[in-house]
């Protein structure tokens, strides 16, 4: 339940229904007449949060600038259209009560209420409302705000409206890396056939002869045997011839490795900023006052 410190705090926070997902934004608590008690929530939805939606505060919580609803995203966006005025009836109260399926006997919810009409005391930055303090219309856009009573009054995208400033906001590109896979490489052995040369020395024998004159040392061995005859003798040569044949033997280890490589690539992407503009209006201010309230 929304406590009575927080409920200054309300006006502006975005708004989640119980099971997280974001619904829009508040922008505006309403009060009860007879019992001065916060009754319901106007939640901005659509696009631009252009469409207001009353939820119940019955059951929500706030949590730091977000408001949890007790129901979903779904029910609060098919909530009866009740235009957004400033105040609410009874006559609208009890139907969105019984939409919601809280219990209505005439007198207000199952709180016991004194009927009376609902009246809304903090508002955001869209839309139209009533101010019964002053009895006069408020009339708010995406711009800024207009009150008929008081002339122009800045917006301030982050929180409520602001006296003399506004927050000025951009998105800017958040970029980070990822690691996932982009190949796989393997080893295969396969086994080539090719043709080598390899040039090899061998060696054969020959034939020659030598002649020598008969002396003292051979006369013996020349006048052995019969004067006059017939002989053969033989010689047996001998020559070397290449053999190839193969061996298989180590020649090396082949590992693979990981190196990492750091490349430059060029991202981008759409960002959004908002930009403010000056409506001078009948206000006659200098460019160098200008200037200066822009700092």
């Amino acid at each position: 339940m929304i406590t009575q410190q927080q409920l200054d705090t309300v006006v502006g926070s975005a708004a989640y229904d119980k099971d997280g997902d974001k619904v829009g934004k508040i922008g505006a608590l309403y009060y009860d007449d007879a019992t001065n008690q916060p009754s319901w929530l106007s939640v901005q939805t659509g696009l631009f949060g252009t469409k207001e939606t009353f939820v119940p505060v019955q059951g929500a919580e706030v949590s730091g600038d977000r408001v949890t609803l007790q129901y979903d995203k779904a029910t609060v966006k098919d909530a009866p259209n009740v235009d957004e005025d400033g105040h609410l009836s009874p006559q609208e109260e009890e139907q969105l009560y019984r939409f919601y399926g809280v219990q209505y006997t005439g007198g207000g919810a199952e709180t016991g209420r004194h009927a009376g009409d609902v009246e809304a005391r903090g508002v955001a930055d869209t839309g139209r409302a009533y101010d019964r303090d002053r009895d006069i219309d408020v009339d708010r856009d995406r711009d800024g705000v207009r009150d008929d009573a008081r002339g122009t009054v800045g917006r301030d995208t982050s929180g409520p409206t602001t006296e003399e400033a506004m927050t000025r906001s951009e998105e800017q590109l958040s970029v980070g890396t990822e690691t996932r896979e982009a190949g796989r490489a393997r080893l295969r052995k396969h086994v080539v056939t090719e043709h080598q040369q390899v040039t090899v020395p061998v060696s054969h024998e020959e034939v020659t002869l030598e002649r020598e004159p008969i002396t003292e040392t051979n006369r013996g061995e020349a006048y052995d045997g019969p004067a006059i005859s017939e002989e053969e003798h033989e010689v047996t040569l001998r020559a070397e011839r290449p053999v190839v044949d193969t061996e298989a033997v180590a020649v090396e280890r082949v590992r693979m490795g990981k190196e990492t490589v750091t490349d430059q690539e060029t991202v981008g992407g759409e960002v959004r900023k908002e930009e403010i503009e000056l409506d001078r209006g009948d206000a006659n201010l200098r460019d160098d006052d200008v200037r200066g309230r822009r700092r």
